[in-house]
């Protein structure tokens, strides 16, 4: 039975989201922004799920919903019920590791194709993030993934268990865009023998588009749109088909960043953030060769999940991005004006956000972050 949210929403971090929040602190702006009672939108829990990571909407507008530990599960949304899928690949789950993003192919409706991305166990104590598609089938045997094949991975797998990135989308250009953090290891992001702290762009099967900024050189370097970049975790495109990310910066430096073919945005020689230790990091504005963020959040939200929306249901906020805040525990609306973008507003969510998606009829999607995370369905108020 789906439940309105209480007019005093003030959960605690559950255990494993403790142990994953970031170590940045929470943005003391956080303590301005709209509380519940002003929101423009009422909040309606449909499900719960287990650290869950990711969703997206199927055609016919049941969800699914990946879990961090490696489970992906169809949802309908009108009832709240949810069904296991199976032939999901072992993941690596531990720290920022585990089943992450999924997408459906532009023309799923004839091809049934999904995409998953993931951490994946290496050798010798390494990991690295993958990314699969397979058919969805509803047969006899109940729902499953079937035919599925790896179609990319990080190069090369480290260790740690953090920075995998790996946000997908499709692209207007019918291209796969996938996010690939720099896995805490700082150089990796202008190596161009790495693909770490790259933007990446393939076809959908998984081959190099032949007008990559950098098609000539061997790979992984010819996956790469542009590089510089520290851990994504959303990219949209806008109306106008260009793309636009987030990124955790390190201490005091989130940012949201502009793409544009073969552009260097400077991690790790530059960053409007410092180190955790302490240490110094030049600002952008001492090397204008690297691009320089749109938005820097030097009270950082943490930022997680993207969308930049373009329903009917919020009419007032057509083209506007919404990012969930970590750390901030918030929704962030954020403008753009061509080249430009500011933060508009910040919704006091209670809990942190680990996705945001835009349903079928226009609503907002929320996946909250932790063991029991909760799927939260936006609508203008009066409205379900």
């Amino acid at each position: 039975m789906h439940r309105s949210l209480a007019l005093s929403i003030a959960l605690a971090l559950s255990p494993l989201a403790a142990l994953t929040a970031c170590a940045q602190a929470p943005d003391p702006a956080a303590e301005a922004a709209v509380q519940q009672a002003d929101w423009p939108f009422q909040a309606t829990e449909v499900a719960r799920f287990a650290a869950p990571w990711a969703m997206t909407f199927l055609p016919d507008g049941r969800a699914l919903v990946t879990e961090k530990a490696g489970v992906l599960k169809l949802v309908d949304v009108a009832s709240g019920q949810a069904r296991d899928v199976d032939g999901v690949p072992a993941v690596a789950f531990g720290g920022q590791g585990g089943l992450g993003d999924v997408i459906i192919h532009p023309a799923f409706a004839d091809n049934g194709l999904v995409y998953l991305s993931y951490a994946e166990e290496g050798q010798d104590d390494t990991r690295g993030a993958a990314v699969a598609r397979a058919h969805l089938v509803d047969g006899g045997n109940g729902l499953a993934l079937e035919g599925l094949e790896v179609i990319w991975r990080q190069v090369p797998y480290t260790t740690g268990r953090g920075h995998y990135g790996h946000r997908l989308a499709f692209g207007p250009d019918g291209k796969l865009w996938i996010s690939s953090s720099e896995r805490q290891k700082f150089d990796p992001a202008q190596d161009m023998a790495t693909n770490l702290g790259k933007i990446i762009r393939l076809n959908d099967d998984g081959s190099v588009p032949a007008d990559n900024p950098f098609a000539d050189q061997p790979a992984p370097a010819n996956q790469v749109w542009s590089l510089g970049h520290r851990s994504v975790l959303g990219i949209a495109f806008d109306g106008n088909g260009q793309l636009w990310e987030h990124e955790m910066g390190p201490k005091g430096g989130d940012e949201l960043n502009r793409i544009v073919k073969g552009g260097n945005y400077g991690y790790p020689v530059v960053s409007n953030g410092d180190h955790y230790d302490g240490r110094s990091i030049p600002d952008h504005d001492t090397r204008p060769e690297f691009l320089a963020p749109t938005v820097t959040w030097r009270s950082v939200i943490s930022p997680a999940g993207f969308i930049i929306y373009n329903g009917a249901a919020f009419a007032q906020w057509q083209g506007s991005g919404f990012i969930g805040g970590l750390s901030s525990k918030s929704l962030v609306r954020v403008v753009f004006d061509g080249e430009t973008a500011r933060e508009a507003e910040r919704f006091a969510m209670g809990e942190r956000i680990r996705e945001v998606e835009q349903g079928p009829d226009g609503a907002i999607w929320l996946l909250q972050d932790g063991e029991a995370g909760r799927l939260l369905k936006l609508s203008p108020k009066g409205k379900q």
